[in-house]
């Protein structure tokens, strides 16, 4: 991969940066301009009232969500290493699930997460299971593709030195695949936050979703986007902390 100068990657930076900016000012502008009401679309300067006064709110929600995020990505990685594993060590249960797995993600989880919410009630736990469902996945595919993609003369090297399957998984392809599995991730924690505030908005008695929902109803939309704009700070939190973690331990996958 090509380095990138000093100079390059603040321009990597500045660019999108601008952007951003030159958008914010555009959206104020346009607002002011046309008078355009607050319940249509709030200015960026109502969100930023929104968050000065109403800060101790957005925490206690944010706080809610937070904790269901990271209950369930947490959880997401060890039911993805778990499942890899016994896929790795009984190919019959891979052949049996392994294309089934694919299925089930085609359904999209503002339908799935009604059930659970049936199934396991209006509490934490329906929202955790929610971001399991959609977190696992992509750790999981991860995962198996690094394994399946060891070299094969690394394999036979195992054989010849008459290395068990479990010496085999914990010394070789345990190792080799985390660096798929990192990157799978990082794909999990940008759906993590999303996925506990989708379970949210259908039911509960706190979190941004909750928030969200009300705010909605009573068109109050400073506080929409105000909610909008957490869970993108968030997602964004979540894989920066884990891009970064991971390239200190020497897995180059931001």
């Amino acid at each position: 991969m090509k380095n990138l100068s000093t100079i390059d990657k603040l321009k990597n930076i500045a660019y999108p940066l601008a952007t951003f900016i030159g958008i914010i000012i555009i959206w104020e502008i346009t607002v002011v301009k046309f008078s355009v009401p607050s319940y249509i679309l709030p200015s960026p300067k109502d969100i930023y009232l929104e968050f000065v006064n109403d800060w101790q709110v957005l925490a206690m929600h944010s706080r809610v969500t937070l904790k269901e995020t990271v209950i369930g990505l947490f959880m997401s990685v060890i039911i993805s290493l778990l499942i890899g594993m016994v896929m790795d060590f009984v190919p019959f249960i891979k052949k049996c699930f392994h294309p089934i797995m694919y299925v089930t993600q085609m359904i999209p989880t503002i339908t799935i997460a009604p059930l659970l919410v049936i199934w396991f009630g209006f509490g934490i736990k329906s929202k955790v299971i929610c971001v399991i469902l959609t977190c696992f996945f992509p750790m999981l595919i991860n995962f198996i593709d690094g394994m399946d993609s060891i070299d094969k003369d690394f394999l036979n090297l195992f054989k010849i030195m008459k290395a068990n399957r479990l010496k085999t998984f914990v010394h070789l392809k345990f190792p080799m695949a985390m660096d798929k599995f990192f990157t799978g991730l990082k794909i999990s924690s940008t759906y993590a936050f999303i996925a506990a505030t989708v379970a949210e908005w259908l039911g509960g008695s706190a979190g941004l979703g909750v928030y969200m929902v009300r705010a909605k109803s009573s068109y109050a939309l400073d506080k929409v986007f105000a909610c909008t704009l957490l869970v993108v700070l968030f997602s964004l939190l979540f894989v920066g902390l884990i891009s970064i973690y991971f390239f200190v331990l020497g897995y180059d996958i931001i």
